[in-house]
């Protein structure tokens, strides 16, 4: 390997590997490298063959040619690293898994430029990032929002990401992936547990909000809740606690799907702020953990997928935070 590029062979030694597309043959044989990238590597003149450069991606391989790759060394993340607190569930070369607090954005944006956990996990991964599509940047397969709590796994690799995003977006429905969550709703579900089927955009009187639309304007949304306890006030269930499983992951979900039936997550001032004297019925004590709150009562608690590399079945559980389980403790009280 020189100063500037690792360099990597590839023949086509069989007739079945012949007459397809040299992406997809690269792809296939170079699993560590996601398609795009070898896209990338490819549109930017770094897949030779017989010393030149080949740059059309439906170029068609055929037997005994032999393909030079030249990688670049990962660019440097944009985001800056900074040395912020991780609680690290697991971690090994290929991914990590954190449990997020509350108050922290996953990525980098508009009004959250840095403090977020992109910015903490290139500050602690550093050089075991390998370049997620050739910058050394961690892979974000899926988010929490920014004041909701618990478990997110991270790439570290292209061949993570690629394993990892492709079990995110069947989301469970092959059994790889399960995300359970858990959430104080208010009022009494309408049954023991039930689907929420109803298609998910963004809102047209509020483009910052996610709103239920029509389907033909809107991707397709189903989450499955189970309700695990209620909370009685004056002979009625003053809130209910749930446990969610995602069949599809859009932006605000579960919190959308919940308000959307009528039970919006307590301290939701997003898509609940109409329930917001709701918090009188509670007795003091829950009047003031719902005040300390001061965020969506929403959790990540249980994240189960199979290693992206080693087939290996990983489950992780998180116990409830602090301020969520103040507040359950308090509902219970009469």
């Amino acid at each position: 390997m020189s100063a500037e590029f690792e360099r990597r062979e590839v023949r086509v030694a069989r007739a079945e590997e012949a007459g397809g597309r040299l992406d997809r043959f690269l792809a296939q044989r170079l699993p560590d490298l996601s398609r795009a990238r070898l896209q990338a590597l490819i549109r930017g003149g770094h897949v030779l063959r017989n010393g030149a450069a080949i740059e059309e991606q439906g170029h068609r391989v055929r037997v005994g040619e032999c393909y030079q790759l030249r990688l670049p060394a990962a660019e440097p993340a944009a985001p800056a690293a900074q040395a912020l607190p991780l609680a690290i569930c697991y971690e090994d070369e290929h991914l990590i898994v954190v449990d997020k607090p509350r108050g922290q954005a996953v990525h980098p944006s508009r009004g959250h430029a840095s403090g977020t956990l992109v910015n903490a996990l290139i500050a602690h991964c550093g050089a075991s990032l390998s370049g997620i599509g050739g910058v050394r940047r961690p892979g974000i397969v899926h988010r929490l929002d920014k004041d909701t709590t618990g478990l997110l796994v991270v790439a570290k690799t292209d061949r993570a990401h690629a394993g990892l995003a492709q079990q995110f977006a069947s989301h469970g429905a092959d059994g790889r992936l399960v995300r359970h969550y858990l959430a104080l709703a208010w009022g009494e579900m309408p049954r023991q547990q039930g689907i929420i089927d109803a298609p998910l955009g963004r809102s047209s009187a509020n483009r910052t909000k996610i709103a239920v639309v029509d389907a033909a304007a809107g991707r397709r949304a189903i989450t499955h809740y189970r309700v695990l306890a209620r909370f009685p006030v004056r002979h009625r269930t003053a809130a209910s606690l749930l446990q969610l499983r995602l069949e599809t992951g859009r932006t605000h979900q579960i919190r959308v799907h919940l308000a959307h039936i009528g039970h919006p997550i307590l301290g939701d001032m997003t898509y609940g702020a109409g329930f917001k004297a709701s918090a009188r019925m509670l007795c003091s004590e829950a009047q003031a953990a719902l005040r300390t709150l001061a965020r969506q009562a929403l959790h990540a608690a249980e994240l189960a997928f199979l290693h992206p590399v080693t087939g290996k079945r990983l489950r992780f559980q998180s116990p409830l935070p602090e301020d969520m389980d103040r507040l359950i403790a308090a509902l219970g009280q009469r």
